[in-house]
């Protein structure tokens, strides 16, 4: 599969709390991204942050928060993640999504020149 060029990005921020369907949020969007073979998907976890509620989560030790934020970023051609963005959106009851155009210089190993 090559992706390079015009693609989208497509960033989720969640709380590491929220559940789907019993199991966290964002490994069963990871899974879905998966399953619907998109490009590629990583989840970053969040030391601080804050969204619409306004709460803040923090990392620091005395806080004890368990519900920090987590972001889940996946890249692929633009119809690709426009054909999962529905089912993304249904899995996610609150919380941030976006699409961000990007230029995909490499995606996987680089040829070897002979």
């Amino acid at each position: 599969m090559d992706i390079t060029g015009k693609a989208k990005l497509l960033k989720i921020y969640v709380g590491e709390a929220e559940k789907w369907r019993g199991k966290t949020l964002y490994n069963q969007i990871v899974m879905k991204l998966r399953e619907a073979g998109i490009a590629g998907a990583t989840v970053y976890r969040g030391i601080l942050g804050y969204g619409a509620d306004k709460q803040l989560h923090s990392a620091k030790i005395l806080d004890l928060s368990a519900d920090l934020p987590m972001v889940i970023e996946a890249v692929d051609s633009e119809e690709n993640i426009m054909r999962i963005l529905p089912a993304v959106q249904e899995m996610v009851p609150r919380g941030l999504i976006m699409l961000v155009d990007v230029n995909v210089i490499q995606y996987g190993a680089k040829k070897k020149v002979k």
